[in-house]
């Protein structure tokens, strides 16, 4: 990308945005998107490990077919534990919050998002709910699963079911602020020259998925808002005894939740393509065709949600109908599988952390949308739905997936955000295992399920252990990958080298600034005068790989 009229920031000239202010009230207060983004990634950081915390109980649990480690009710009371925090408290907003905060409107050249304050009051609004929620799931529990399913939850869940659910409405309304923000300023402060088909494929992605937080979170607000008053009113909306249907709650709550799974694939999306451009030293190919499957993916996305019902009963019209829909949303999918790969086609690749995370996320990622058609298909959903097949298929899209990307994301853009690099070897092995532990934890769940293993169940046939302990085995692989980014990054903090502006030789305007970047982020507004990905030919590279990648 071609970038004049612009001096990139020095920081020994400008304040960057970590030495702007020290006190803990300059952060509180702050509206740098730097700074809240970084600030989510806090809160994020902490609510995956207590969504972790609860499936290695599970794990644990299941090691045994009796379920000795745990009762029944403690069981059900982890699996919503795990279901809820994971979901609305960092699948969801991991890559948005975090990386789309700190980095959209470095990408488009902007001094800031279009409402710095509604971006401070919606992290203020997604802790709040979060501890609401993590407090009320903890002192008395939740037994209903993530869903909260009526007539269970409206009439006959133990526990603080309404409490938990009000702290996720409330979570609605971060969303809906981050998306709106996002939006706006993607329509608003687009640097001079920056067109839409001049935006890299990560802007594409986080606004596509701003346009599907924006339309499908009050959806969920009025399921759950409903939900509450037939439970504490006891008006008939979902229980049949007293007028309701239970099929509605589930039509109004999956209407969300399908397109949900795109608010966490499609931010990933949009960080693996910038890292296959950058690693295979190619521009994205199809890159305007990359742009349209974001956007048809969101939009086919709300067409879907029955999927989720084949076996409740709809009609037989109706349920072809979105089985055929729901093999159409797969074909962007594939396109942009497809992309990718042809990206990497004669491209001069280096194997760094972020490009083995992205490449682990395209394996991951098509495992789960191949699978996904298997459970679209309604003679097959028929045996396989709520079984461990599922919980397979949507682990390797939801968690593998956006998991890997948004650890691509971060090491792909962690020296621009501190400035330091991190221990290379460390960071190779952390991608290998996610990789590796991600396929041992949940591979075996589909051979369970295709055998008939039901899910949620606190025991099971002996004939499964033996798939429970290589999947639990696995879980503890996966766990150490987990961890050990948390340990080299932080020493990178401290040890690391000094980055530089463009550590990596990438393309893109957050890469013509200083690391970190300046409190307002550029000196002077860039013009853009050409398209993204700007990478010369892979044959004119040959001497520029051995000394592309600095070591810490």
């Amino acid at each position: 990308m071609t970038v004049t009229t612009f001096i990139p920031a020095k920081s020994t000239a400008v304040k960057n945005y970590l030495t702007a202010g020290f006190g803990i009230r300059s952060w509180l207060l702050t509206t740098d998107h730097k700074r809240i983004g970084l600030m989510f990634f806090g809160s994020v950081t902490f609510f995956f490990f207590i969504g972790g915390a609860a499936a290695t109980l599970i794990r644990l649990d299941l090691l045994d077919p009796a379920g000795r480690l745990v009762q029944p009710d403690m069981y059900n009371r982890l699996f919503t534990m795990h279901g809820v925090v994971m979901v609305w408290f960092f699948l969801i907003p991991s890559i948005p919050t975090t990386l789309g905060n700190f980095f959209l409107p470095l990408m488009i050249g902007a001094k800031d998002l279009a409402f710095p304050r509604l971006n401070l009051l919606s992290w203020y609004l997604f802790n709040a709910s979060g501890i609401l929620a993590v407090y009320f799931l903890l002192v008395g529990g939740v037994d209903t699963g993530w869903t909260f399913y009526t007539p269970l939850s409206s009439q006959y869940a133990t526990g603080h079911v309404l409490p938990a659910a009000m702290a996720v409405f409330v979570n609605g309304f971060s969303s809906i602020l981050t998306g709106l923000n996002f939006i706006v300023t993607t329509h608003r402060l687009r640097a001079p020259g920056m067109t839409w088909f001049r935006l890299p494929l990560f802007v594409w992605a986080i606004y596509a998925t701003s346009l599907v937080m924006v339309l499908a979170t009050p959806v969920l607000a009025m399921t759950l808002a409903l939900m509450s008053m037939e439970r504490f009113l006891g008006i008939g909306l979902f229980d049949p005894a007293i007028g309701g249907d239970p099929l509605l709650f589930q039509h109004l709550f999956w209407f969300y939740s399908h397109p949900a799974v795109y608010i966490m694939i499609l931010p990933a999306m949009g960080v693996v393509s910038e890292v296959i451009a950058c690693y295979a030293r190619k521009p994205v190919f199809g890159y305007r065709g990359m742009a349209y499957a974001l956007m048809s993916i969101a939009v086919i996305g709300f067409f879907v949600w029955g999927h989720h019902m084949f076996v409740t009963g709809m009609s037989l019209y109706s349920g072809v109908v979105f089985s055929f829909m729901s093999f159409i949303v797969a074909v962007p999918s594939a396109i942009k599988v497809f992309n990718w790969i042809a990206t990497l086609h004669k491209g001069w690749i280096t194997f760094d952390a972020p490009m083995l995370y992205a490449l682990g996320f395209v394996g991951l990622f098509t495992t789960g949308g191949v699978t996904g058609l298997v459970v679209a298909t309604l003679a097959a959903d028929v045996h396989l739905h709520d079984t461990y097949f599922v919980i397979a298929h949507f682990h390797f899209i939801m968690v593998g997936g956006t998991v890997s990307a948004y650890f691509a994301g971060l090491h792909y853009w962690w020296p621009k955000i501190t400035g330091r690099l991190y221990p290379e070897m460390w960071a190779r092995l952390a991608a290998i295992l996610t990789f590796t532990g991600f396929n041992f934890t949940f591979f075996p769940q589909f051979i369970l399920g295709y055998l008939g293993m039901p899910r949620r169940y606190h025991a099971y046939p002996p004939e499964f252990q033996v798939w429970n302990v290589l999947s639990s085995a696995g879980a503890s692989i996966l766990a150490i990958a987990y961890i050990l980014p948390l340990a080299y990054l932080g020493w990178s903090l401290l040890y690391g080298k000094r980055a530089g502006s463009n550590p990596w030789h990438a393309t893109g305007l957050e890469w013509m600034t200083s690391s970190p970047p300046p409190e307002h982020n550029f000196v002077r507004t860039p013009v853009v005068t050409s398209a993204p990905y700007a990478y010369p030919d892979p044959e004119t590279l040959a001497d520029e790989p051995a000394g592309r990648r600095p070591q810490a």
